[in-house]
């Protein structure tokens, strides 16, 4: 079998299996990027003679549950790109900004081994699903969080991205746009009121003005502007408006929003919905051209 330049013998082997069945364990397994216990991330390195791109996953659940992958596919790592995953605080562990705050900290913190493993730190992308995906337009979106004075190397580092893939994100916590785009189901998720300290959807909107600044400060769409870097964005099914039941948190109307914005400010967003719209790529060649010298 000829094996390809880029893959470790290891990963050439498995590709010979069913349907890629095997798993690949991390080169550099729980590292702490951050002093809380939870900011740990694993780290697959791609053997190669140049500096590779970095797609680094950030896991869903809400902000409220889910954990890093700690083994990927051998598919997963064939595409010429190291891969890496996070876990972060959860918001029963500290309310927003911390679970987006830590994804901008693991960032910094893999720049700083750029050399070491031998990753392009000009090349780093973020993807994920719900709120990881939520996590990666923030991050793509976000002014960059490095602070040249700070006494801690890592914090010293860029945050920024060059692009981002998001399945099913949540571009905005405002309740009242929300309620107004998709509708009451989506505010009713814990995500939208309990990750920024609320004890219902109603308090929330009660309350707005204990919140507001929170959930502005962690919504995407707040920091959209012209030199952001593109976006690869899905939703699964275009659920109707007004969404009374059902999930509403993983709605089409996010992305659209998104994509009003986006087009707004002339930057690119490619969105991606079930049997409506459909971009002209895929998320793959979307990659590849951002991973693009």
């Amino acid at each position: 079998m000829k094996l390809m330049k880029s893959v470790p013998l290891c990963l050439a082997l498995a590709f010979a299996t069913p349907l890629f069945a095997q798993k690949v364990e991390p080169t550099h397994k729980h590292v702490a990027y951050g002093s809380h216990k939870d900011m740990k991330l694993n780290f697959w390195k791609i053997e190669s003679k140049e500096p590779t791109p970095l797609l680094v996953h950030i896991h869903g659940g809400g902000w409220l549950g889910g954990k890093k992958q700690e083994t990927t596919s051998p598919s997963q790592l064939s595409h010429g790109y190291s891969y890496a995953s996070i876990d972060y605080r959860l918001a029963g562990t500290e309310l927003l900004p911390a679970a987006v705050h830590d994804a901008a900290r693991a960032i910094q913190f893999l720049r700083t081994k750029a050399k070491e493993w031998n990753f392009d730190p000009k090349r780093i992308a973020v993807t994920g699903g719900s709120a990881g995906a939520a996590s990666s337009m923030w991050l793509a979106y976000h002014d960059d969080m490095a602070d040249p004075k700070s006494k801690d190397p890592v914090l010293r580092q860029s945050s920024r991205v060059c692009g981002a893939v998001a399945m099913g994100g949540q571009t905005t916590l405002d309740p009242f746009l929300l309620e107004k785009k998709i509708g009451l189901a989506c505010i009713k998720h814990g995500m939208i009121w309990k990750t920024v300290g609320a004890s219902s959807h109603e308090q929330l909107m009660k309350d707005w003005d204990k919140y507001k600044a929170l959930s502005i400060e962690c919504s995407p769409l707040t920091h959209v502007t012209k030199d952001d870097p593109p976006v690869w964005i899905r939703y699964g099914k275009p659920a109707p408006v007004p969404v009374i039941k059902g999930d509403g948190i993983h709605h089409a109307g996010f992305g659209r929003l998104l994509k009003a914005k986006c087009e707004k400010v002339g930057i690119q967003c490619h969105l991606s919905v079930t049997g409506h719209e459909q971009p002209e790529m895929n998320s793959a060649d979307f990659l590849k051209q951002i991973f693009a010298k």
